[in-house]
This record gives structure tokens, C-alpha cells and sequence, in this order.
């Protein structure tokens, strides 16, 4: 049973990824939307789920961060500088010449196990990683978060095929499902419905889930944690809403990539303190 005082401490960790988020897109033009809408599943892993040491971000017995959705970094971040992984302030140098908080994941930044950005290698290298801790005898986990138009790339469905096959229950897909891309809605691109009963018909245990209920996203992730069906890794389809918390971007192309003004970030702002 999850505890309501666990679900508002992680609503209110989800309500500080946003704020960060928002603050950074008044600055700089990048991918906000994503961001915001991965915000509850990046509270929950890192604030709940994860086994992570900031003092030791390479401890054997941690379990394994891929995100495969790199230009959605800003939720990553901020994640990271709140679990303590560097400094808060460093998010003001966001994208900072010579800075180790470059537009997509990079090794630079303390806490980043794969440089990501070029979708669909991702859930391979999760694959990876995830065969190697099963052939050594060890308990991490590989955690992987991916986008909705990502699942249009053939690598992901080569992993997902591979998964099964050696049993990898210790490896979990979660699919922002935001039903947005680059430079429109998925359905107007390529088509990825039925998702959930694709990842069901590729012999992953599938469950789906309002992704920004942080209820359910706890659920979700805690029935994983707690180990999937024997010999089958987990994915969990999360329909979330892109540019979650910032009205003005909920649910358009523009949240894609985009600078907010000062009228718009100031509306997410006050949103956030209501939530929090």
C-alpha cells in the first residue's frame, strides 16, 4: 500500500523538477515539454525507487539510468542536482561553454551512466547492461525511458525482441507517451497504437498508467521493483501530457522545443506553488 505522505513528498519533488525546468526554458531555447512531462516518473525513480549513491555514482550494487529520450535532459538534471549528484546552482550554467551540463546527456555530468540523444539506442544499450549484471550474478536493475515517436525507431523492437529472449526481468521500458514529437502529434507522423499490446505481443509484462499520477507511477515502478513476471522484463506505457504544468504548451507541437517568455513561465510558476 503506498502511503499518502509518500505520494505528496514525491508530488512536491515532481513540483521542484518542473520549477527548475521552466526557469532554464525562460533562458534558453530547448526541449521543455518532454521534460515536463517526465517529470513524476524522474521524482519517483530518484526520489523512491532507484538504488543510487551521489557519493559513489559508480557503486557496483547500484541499479542502472538510461535516458534514451536525451533532449529531455532537463528533468534528468534536475533530478540529479536534487538527489545531490552536483550542486543546484549548477543548473544555472545549463549549456555553459565548458560546462558539464551540455543540451543532451553526456558523461560530464556526475550520475549520467550513457551519453544519449540519437533515439532508439537507448533500450539496446539497457539490454546490454542488463545481460552482463544477469551473467554476473548481480541484482541491479536497468531502468529505461524512452519517447512515445521513439518507439518509430527499429532498434528499439530489435531490443525489445532480444529482451525475452534471455530473460531479463531485471530490465524495465518506460514509455513517455506524450503523443507528441519533433514537429507534430505522432499520429500525424507514424502511428505507434496499439502500443501497450505491441510491448504485450513482444512478451513484456505490460501495464499502463497515468504518468502524471504520481499514485500510479509509484505503483507501477514498486510492482517492478518487486521483481516482474519470472524471465520477462517490464515495460510501463505512461500517458502523460507534454508541457505538463505550463498551460500554454499542454498538448502542442511547440512544447517540443521552445523558449518561454517571462508571461509564460511566471503562469507554470504559480501553478507549481498551488501543487506544492
Amino acid at each position: 500500500m503506498v502511503s499518502d505522505s509518500l505520494i505528496r513528498r514525491l508530488e512536491r519533488q515532481a513540483a521542484v523538477i518542473r520549477r527548475h525546468a521552466i526557469e532554464i526554458a525562460t533562458e534558453h531555447v530547448c526541449h521543455v515539454g518532454g521534460a515536463l512531462s517526465i517529470a513524476d516518473v524522474m521524482a519517483a525513480l530518484y526520489f523512491h525507487v532507484l538504488k543510487v549513491d551521489p557519493a559513489n555514482p559508480g557503486w557496483k550494487g547500484r541499479d542502472y539510468f538510461i535516458l534514451s529520450k536525451g533532449h529531455t535532459v532537463l528533468a534528468f538534471y534536475s533530478a540529479l542536482a536534487e538527489r545531490g549528484f552536483f550542486p543546484v546552482e549548477t543548473l544555472q550554467a545549463y549549456e555553459a561553454k565548458g560546462g558539464i551540463l551540455a543540451g543532451h546527456p553526456t558523461l560530464k555530468a556526475p550520475g549520467v551512466e550513457v551519453a544519449t540523444g540519437s533515439l532508439g539506442h537507448g533500450l539496446p544499450i539497457g539490454v546490454g547492461i542488463a545481460i552482463a549484471c544477469r551473467a554476473e550474478g548481480a541484482p541491479n536493475r536497468v531502468f529505461v525511458v524512452m519517447g512515445d515517436g521513439e518507439m518509430q525507431e527499429g532498434s528499439v523492437w530489435e531490443a525489445a525482441l532480444a529482451a525475452p529472449r534471455f530473460g531479463l526481468d531485471n530490465l524495465v521500458a518506460i514509455i513517455d507517451h506524450n503523443r507528441f514529437q519533433a514537429s507534430n502529434a505522432v499520429d500525424n507522423i507514424i502511428p505507434v497504437e496499439p502500443l501497450a499490446d505491441k510491448w504485450r505481443a513482444f512478451r513484456w509484462d505490460t501495464v499502463e498508467i497515468d504518468g502524471n499520477d504520481m499514485a500510479q507511477v509509484v505503483a507501477a515502478l514498486e510492482s517492478a521493483s518487486g521483481g516482474p513476471k519470472a524471465g520477462r522484463p517490464m515495460a510501463i506505457v505512461a500517458h502523460t501530457v507534454k508541457g505538463k504544468g505550463v498551460p500554454c504548451l499542454e498538448n502542442t507541437p511547440r512544447a517540443h522545443y521552445t523558449r518561454l517568455t517571462p508571461e509564460e513561465a511566471a503562469e507554470g510558476l504559480r501553478g507549481l506553488e498551488v501543487t506544492s
